[in-house]
């Protein structure tokens, strides 16, 4: 399976945020959507960067508390690793395990076009798994 196909079942839709936005704001943000990590944007929707719960932990042992008025810039991740729409969902699922990171943003053509998490990664494949299952199963019974 492509990841166009997994953002057309999962959608598209992607929290961003300015590189300017405090942190608190940020933080603020990631709890009332129930999300993990948000995509930072330029003017033009182009990828600035991501932040993640993982980087704010990081950010709170480097400067402590003070880091909740800095932008979120300071302490984003800007080497941000992307996918196409175009990859297949299990080559990005073993970028995720490699890097160690839950979340990569899906660019095309330069700017943002969705983004998936390991949970999605991880649904998508215990359903392929399901479905190998079924098709074993009706082929075993029907012999």
């Amino acid at each position: 399976m492509t990841v166009a196909k997994l953002l057309n079942r999962k959608g598209a839709d992607v929290i961003t945020i300015q590189p300017s936005m405090p942190l608190g704001e940020v933080i603020e943000l990631l709890e009332k959507h129930g999300i993990g990590a948000v995509v930072a944007v330029d003017g033009g929707h182009r990828i600035a960067g991501i932040l993640s719960e993982r980087d704010i932990v990081r950010g709170l042992s480097r400067y402590g508390p003070d880091v909740l008025s800095k932008p979120a810039s300071a302490i984003m991740t800007k080497k941000v690793v992307t996918c196409s729409p175009k990859d297949r969902v299990i080559a990005v699922m073993e970028q995720m395990t490699n890097g160690k990171f839950r979340h990569v943003p899906v660019e095309e053509d330069g700017k943002l076009a969705g983004i998936i998490s390991i949970g999605d990664v991880v649904k998508q494949r215990i359903a392929e798994i399901q479905l190998e299952k079924d098709a074993l199963q009706d082929y075993i019974m029907a012999s």
